[in-house]
């Protein structure tokens, strides 16, 4: 059976769809930014996740929503060492795999000494150095889509969905090059990442297709602008049901979301329907 594997973690496929609780300890995320930005608001955050389910923690300290502002990668970890000492103190790396949003070799360095199991890596670029850094850790890594912000939106010639099938194809590559088994690695189609809102759901919907069978595959799309374009709530934060089932229907063996709690539920009433074999 295919599974995801990230350090001492096996994450069995084609069982359930593990839910990714997402944690941002930055001042400007575009949909709970500043809301976990002090530590204990975020510890407690945490331990809410814990107890709501989770099964994947992802940490990011940097923002990604178009024209945010970048920080350095000192800054980056000095958001991120605080939480990871707590971690550390309640022997979570140990019981949970945690992820970390960054795509500097730097920061998952450290994040990967303290005990994260998985990169989550939103750059689109494919770099040898995080590369070799995740065999060396025996990490896990996701490899996301992305050819520019939501404001400038690249040109697709051959079409998007063939754009992220091309870019799964040489990042498969790539790990295999420096000798990542493909257990460790996850496909992420970037959805909300320099796609407008008809391509998006194009990305969506071409899950069945972009797909691996030994590959995982997660579904990353809450709150995301195009889902407000589609719903017409204009409210991120009131988009999270709307962003669970968009993120189900995606196809995904995992799915990032804000809503922990009714991701667990909701995604138990389609796992049941969806893995049934009498």
């Amino acid at each position: 059976m295919s599974k995801f594997t990230a350090r001492n973690f096996e994450l069995p496929l084609g069982k359930k769809t593990y839910i990714m609780g997402i944690l941002n300890i930055t001042p400007d995320s575009f949909s709970d930014g500043g809301r976990y930005f002090d530590l204990d608001l975020a510890i407690k955050h945490i331990d809410e996740m814990i107890n709501d389910g989770v099964d994947i923690i992802d940490i990011g300290a940097m923002s990604t929503r178009p024209n945010s502002k970048r920080i350095d990668e000192d800054e980056e970890i000095s958001r991120l060492v605080p939480v990871f000492e707590y971690l550390r103190e309640k022997s979570y790396f140990e019981k949970y795999p945690i992820s970390v949003d960054t795509f500097n070799v730097k920061t998952a360095r450290v994040s990967l000494e303290y005990g994260a199991a998985i990169i989550n890596d939103v750059s689109g670029e494919i770099n040898n150095d995080m590369l070799n850094l995740i065999r060396e850790y025996n990490a896990g890594y996701i490899f996301m889509h992305a050819r520019g912000l939501a404001e400038n939106i690249p040109d697709y010639p051959l079409g998007v969905v063939a754009d992220v099938d091309k870019f799964f194809e040489q990042a498969i590559s790539a790990a295999d090059n420096v000798g990542l088994k493909r257990t460790q690695i996850c496909l992420d189609p970037g959805l909300g990442f320099g796609k407008n809102t008809a391509e998006n759901m194009q990305v969506l919907n071409a899950g069945k297709q972009l797909k691996r069978e030994d590959i995982a595959y997660l579904v990353a799309l809450s709150r995301k602008r195009f889902i407000g374009d589609i719903s017409k709530i204009a409210e991120p934060e009131k988009r999270d049901e709307y962003s669970i089932v968009a993120s189900l229907m995606g196809g995904g063996d995992m799915i990032r979301v804000h809503d922990v709690k009714n991701a667990v539920r909701i995604a138990k009433i389609f796992d049941d329907l969806r893995y049934y074999n009498g």
